[in-house]
């Protein structure tokens, strides 16, 4: 069906969606287990490729030597602020005396954080690969290249951003914005992925009008990608709360982030609500064994597990593989989401071409 060159594109591109899954996961430990600070610096750890085991393997005037290096990213990056016009962050930047605070070593954080960037090395390489395979589809779909190379630079620009965050002790806005560029390279992924398959697989294409289930499922979307920011944004307030708050038991965090815990809980009910809606559609336009009915249906299973992941959250005190599963699971629907999204628009535009 495939002729072979296409095939490695394939592959390779479905290789890198697995590959970027798996990273958001191991970025959701990293973050529950607050270990993002685990190596001081970047891309090396502890100015090493193989991180130390032990204190005793650590360069000596290790923390005054970070701090500096640190001190000396953040000026770059408040300098390219202020250039841009947002002084009153850079100003921000420039006086949080957190940063001249080193972290206390600990080889558990540190090699969590190294096997997360591993993995950020390894999606790379794979999204080179799909650049290279991707060359086969300029005369018969460009875009597919195009796109490819588009993401590969994202990726360069979500390393650089990875830096910052380390350089900045995990600075709130700058995380929440490596999170959506993340989400962002998954889509173009997936994108990639479906085109590919499109070109030669018509069993993914279908003849019947989407009609008024886009907009539902559009609705959907969006809304997951508001939970996924204000996810973001209450897991940056609880961050804060147990830095500043110590003597609070992790059972109490929740009930000091406030109104965008309850955004985020409340929220949860409309996104069930469009989406029960989206099933229901689907399920009188289109058949039971069908592409459109299959993924409606891993987005409801998902989203139920996901809500399963808030209530534990919410009500067992943050254990932090609740928090990564709910990160996953996140982006999960919004991968499944937006792949049922291209099976209906790509099959309407099929039609009137």
């Amino acid at each position: 069906m495939y002729p072979s060159s296409e095939k490695r594109f394939l592959i390779i591109n479905y290789i890198s969606v697995i590959a970027l899954f798996l990273l958001i996961l191991a970025g959701g430990v990293v973050r529950s287990t607050g270990s993002g600070m685990g190596c001081p610096d970047w891309p090396k750890c502890f100015d090493q490729y193989i991180p130390p085991t032990h204190i005793s393997q650590l360069p000596e005037g290790y923390e005054q030597k970070y701090v500096e290096q640190r001190v000396q990213k953040n000026e770059r990056f408040a300098k390219t602020l202020d250039l841009l016009g947002y002084g009153e962050l850079a100003y921000r930047i420039r006086t949080d005396k957190s940063i001249l605070e080193p972290d206390e070593f600990k080889a558990e954080k540190t090699w969590t954080e190294y096997i997360n960037r591993l993995l950020g090395a390894l999606v790379g390489i794979f999204l080179i690969g799909c650049v290279i395979a991707s060359i086969t589809y300029l005369k018969s779909r460009s875009r597919i290249f195009y796109w490819s190379l588009f993401n590969l630079f994202l990726v360069a620009f979500q390393g650089w951003l990875g830096s910052i965050v380390v350089s900045t002790n995990l600075l709130a806005w700058v995380v929440t914005v490596h999170m959506l560029i993340a989400v962002a390279i998954l889509a173009i992924s997936i994108y990639t992925y479906y085109e590919a398959r499109a070109l030669r697989d018509k069993s993914v294409l279908t003849d019947i009008s989407p009609r008024w289930v886009m907009p539902l499922l559009y609705a959907g979307l969006v809304l997951t990608l508001i939970q996924i920011t204000i996810g973001t944004e209450v897991r940056e307030q609880i961050d804060a709360i147990s830095s500043t708050y110590a003597e609070l038991n992790r059972s109490e965090w929740v009930s000091q982030v406030g109104e965008k815990f309850v955004y985020h809980r409340d929220l949860a009910i409309l996104v069930i609500i469009v989406n029960v809606l989206s099933f229901i559609a689907i399920r009188k336009r289109y058949p039971v064994g069908g592409y459109q009915y299959k993924y409606i249906s891993y987005v409801l299973l998902l989203i139920v597990v996901q809500i399963i992941t808030g209530l534990v959250l919410s009500y067992m005190g943050l254990p932090p593989f609740a928090q990564a599963a709910h990160i996953l699971l996140a982006t999960l629907v919004f991968g499944a989401q937006f792949y049922l999204l291209l099976l209906l628009k790509k099959s309407r535009l099929e039609i009137l071409n």
